[in-house]
């Protein structure tokens, strides 16, 4: 019965923002997306298109200033976006100072991982979407990793035919071999300058599934409106 009620709300928020609900699958190329933090994008490429791209990492890490970078790019191309909300954290006003155009994202809140794994489910399989992101980081990590393995491969096998960016955001690493890129943060220190001004981070390639070799780092400066 709640799946039932779950989908009505998501088909008619769909109707509302989405000309087309059925992704096209000739679409899909094998092409990358930008994150809007250029250095990251230099070092990877991007993130690919019609797969999972895992950030992990600790609190004040910058995991969320990452995704509001990525949903600020993907909205100014024009793209829809999806965030499904782990434990409703996301503040859109923030994220609408950081250039996220709120008029452009679904923002689906949710208490339990089991309505985030269903909600994300029905996104994905609905298609439309530019980019997919499921927000882990506020759950506890002992439901995070009771998340079985076969379903990252479920989601995979979704978009993999799409042109869609299914972006996972998590305290350490979960999708395991069913990314395609998996990124992890850590902060570089703390002093006054940071805390007031932005976090100074470093993102590590973990697994990439492209000829760039494991364990390249990149150091970036992120805003500190969002730091999480």
């Amino acid at each position: 019965m709640q799946s039932a009620i779950l989908r009505a709300r998501l088909e008619s928020a769909l109707g509302e923002r989405i000309s087309s609900p059925v992704t096209d699958v000739e679409r899909r190329v094998l092409e990358s997306v930008p994150t809007g933090i250029a250095p990251l994008d230099a070092l990877t490429g991007g993130l690919p298109r019609g797969a999972i791209t895992e950030f992990f990492g600790p609190p004040s890490s910058g995991r969320t200033s990452a995704m509001i970078s990525i949903l600020s790019e993907a909205t100014a191309r024009d793209e829809v976006c999806a965030l499904v909300d782990g434990n409703n954290a996301f503040d859109p006003k923030s994220a609408a100072a950081a250039g996220v155009e709120l008029n452009r994202l679904l923002w689906v809140r949710c208490r339990k991982l089991d309505q985030v794994l269903k909600t994300t489910d029905l996104l994905l399989q609905g298609g439309g979407f530019g980019r997919v992101v499921m927000d882990l980081t506020d759950l506890p990590l002992s439901h995070v990793r009771s998340i079985p393995l076969a379903s990252w491969f479920r989601f995979q096998r979704t978009i993999e035919r799409t042109p869609t960016v299914l972006v996972v955001m998590s305290p350490e690493s979960i999708v395991k071999s069913a990314a395609a890129l998996v990124l992890r943060m850590e902060m570089r220190g703390t002093d006054w300058s940071t805390l007031l001004n932005g976090l100074n981070s470093n993102i590590e390639i973990v697994r990439s599934q492209r000829s760039r070799p494991l364990k390249s780092y990149v150091r970036v400066y992120l805003h500190s409106e969002c730091v999480r």
